[in-house]
Formats: C-alpha cells, sequence, structure tokens
C-alpha cells in the first residue's frame, strides 16, 4: 500500500475511536447525570453531537447542562477532524491513483515491439503469464473496470477501455507493437478489433481467438495471422492423451518459457552467424557439439517449416532454426551467441 495512504488511514482509524469514544461518554453521561434511559442517553447524545437543536428529551439540571456543553465542545473538535481526515484522504487516494495510472501511461509509452494483449479472461491471463516468464515487455487492454485492481495485484500494465475505439489502441501502443492478441470471448468483438488492428499497424502480428470454426476464414480475412480454437484444442489434445499418451506426455514437459526450465528456442539464423560468415549450412553451425542442442526444425524465410532438417540445408537470411535440449544446453546456446 501507497505509505501517504497508509499514513491516512491510521488517522482515519483514529478519529472513529475518538467519535465512538465521544458517543460512549455521552450516553454514560446522561444515563448517570441526568439519570435518563438508555434509549433517551443514546438520542440525547446523537442530538448533542450532531448539534440539529432539537429540544431536550426530559428538562436538564444544572449539572447535565454543564455535562452538554462539554460534550458539544468536544463534538465540534473532533467531529470537524474527524471530516478533514476523511475529506483529505479521499482527495489524496484520487490523486494517489491519477498519479499511478500516469506512471504507467509514461512506462506503456516507452514500449516498443512489445505485446498487447486484448481482454484479461483466462486466456488473455495465461498469454499474460507466459509473456511475464519470458520477460517479454506487453500490455492488457481491458474494458471491464472491475479488473482493475486484479490487474493491480497481478502487476501488469494496463489500460482501462473498450478496444474498440481506436484511441484505446493507441494508448496501448498498437502502432509501436510487434504482436497483438486478441483474446476476447466474443468473435464479433475479436473480428472487430481485429481490423482496427490491422489498418493501424500493417505488419504487426496478429493472434486471435475463436469460439466458433465459422469465424476461423473472417478472422483470417479481417487480418489475423493466426487463429486460435481452444475449445479445439482441448479436444484435440484429450483425444491425442488416449491415442499417443506416451509422447503427449514427453510433450507436456516441454518448456518453451521462463528462465531455467527452457527446453525449446526458436533462433534467427542471423544470430547464429554473424560472427562466423563462412557458415552456409546447418552442419556448418556445429550445435551439437559446441551447445548440446540439437535442430529439429528450420523456418525459411517464406515461413515455410522443414521438420528435422538434413545437414546439408543451406541456410536462408530471414529463416530460423528451431532447437532442442536441457536447459543447461539452451542456456549455453544462449550464451554462446547472445540471445535474449
Amino acid at each position: 500500500m501507497n505509505p501517504l495512504l497508509k499514513f491516512f488511514k491510521t488517522k482515519i482509524y483514529t478519529a472513529i475511536f475518538l467519535l465512538a469514544a465521544m458517543i460512549s461518554l455521552g450516553v454514560l453521561g446522561y444515563k448517570l447525570i441526568a439519570n435518563y434511559s438508555w434509549v433517551d442517553a443514546v438520542y440525547m447524545t446523537v442530538i448533542t453531537m450532531t448539534t440539529v437543536g432539537f429540544g431536550e428529551v426530559v428538562p436538564l439540571n444544572q449539572e447535565s447542562k454543564i455535562f452538554t456543553v462539554f460534550l458539544i465542545l468536544a463534538s465540534v473538535v473532533i467531529m470537524g477532524y474527524a471530516l478533514s481526515i476523511i475529506t483529505e484522504y479521499i482527495l489524496s487516494k484520487n490523486n494517489v491513483e491519477e498519479l499511478k495510472q500516469k506512471k504507467m501511461q509514461k512506462n506503456i509509452d516507452s514500449f516498443k515491439n512489445h505485446v498487447v494483449i486484448c481482454g484479461y479472461g483466462r486466456n488473455g491471463k495465461q498469454a499474460a503469464r507466459k509473456l511475464l516468464a519470458h520477460k517479454k515487455q506487453f500490455v492488457v487492454i481491458e474494458k471491464n473496470k472491475e479488473m482493475e485492481e486484479r490487474l493491480q495485484q497481478d502487476e501488469v500494465p494496463y489500460v482501462i477501455g473498450n478496444a474498440n475505439d481506436d484511441a484505446i489502441l493507441i494508448q496501448a501502443g498498437i502502432d509501436r507493437a510487434s504482436s497483438f492478441i486478441s483474446a476476447l470471448p466474443n468473435d464479433a468483438d475479436n473480428l472487430f478489433v481485429v481490423l482496427s488492428t490491422r489498418q493501424i499497424n500493417n505488419s504487426i502480428n496478429i493472434i486471435s481467438r475463436a469460439s466458433h470454426e465459422s469465424s476461423y476464414t473472417k478472422l483470417k480475412f479481417a487480418g489475423a495471422n493466426n487463429v486460435i480454437l481452444p475449445d479445439k484444442i482441448g479436444g484435440d489434445h484429450m483425444a491425442s492423451l488416449v491415442v499417443v499418451p506416451g509422447l503427449m506426455e514427453f510433450i507436456d514437459n516441454l518448456s518453451i518459457v521462463g528462465k531455467s526450465n527452457i527446453n525449446i528456442e526458436e533462433v534467427a539464423v542471423e544470430k547464429l552467424y554473424r560472427d562466423n560468415p563462412s557458415v552456409k549450412t546447418i552442419r556448418d553451425l556445429d550445435l551439437r557439439r559446441k551447445t548440446g542442442c540439437t535442430i529439429i526444425g528450420y523456418k525459411d524465410e517464406n515461413g515455410e517449416y522443414v521438420v528435422n532438417p538434413e545437414a546439408d540445408l543451406e541456410l536462408a537470411a530471414n529463416s530460423k532454426i528451431i532447437v532442442l535440449g536441457r536447459p543447461e544446453q539452451i542456456e549455453t546456446l544462449n550464451d554462446a551467441y547472445n540471445i535474449t
């Protein structure tokens, strides 16, 4: 909690304690001095402290009048103190939240080549966790104001607003982002957001969620590079656990994100031969001997994949290789070629 807000909360608790003590003192005073009933004592204490001007329940004797004067004076001081603290706390809280929001927006404005996640439901939150584990900068767009507290608890940068509004997309830095994940539950919303995003940033990589297979083609046509159907993937995975359980268990134990347990890495070939221009083929890389990692895939400059490529395969510019290894071997690879 912010130290300033914590300080004001302490003062509020003090003010509440003083008010409760004053009410208790007033009730006991009228009960003992004026011999009022408990109900009349409470009534008299409240109208005295709030200075509403109602008459006495029973005419007061001299001692009761002196006590009432004391109660009025003390109540004015304590009530004034309590109101000032509460007012100051409310204003300060608003100012602090505003400052925090401005600071976070300033941080978002500094992002470049980051990821924008639209929606912080189950899929969006899972995507955020993966990106956080991979130390990838990202911003969440969430229109539900009630989700703000959860976003703050998870300590992720966010923008509250409707992603259908281009201004909200711009606020999240969509024009500078490298990727966009649309994880909204409604396919129509995903379609509109994907279309808007593609118009703002023509080169961005867009991944969209879809609930129905009929939405797949529409989302691709709107500009999505990849469309994910969670229900279909879940069903295929469960069926695979029946057909090839051993293989799926092996795949489930692979990790592609994280710091200490990563097993698979995708590397641009430029990073592998920038210090050794004589490298032309996979054999020339000699990654197995240097790092212990095994090359299991190759993605050419056109985006076509080759599984288990031959050692004589020539490495083209703007292509990538996919390597498999134990966490310590992947770490050796990253250190050897300065891959971040």
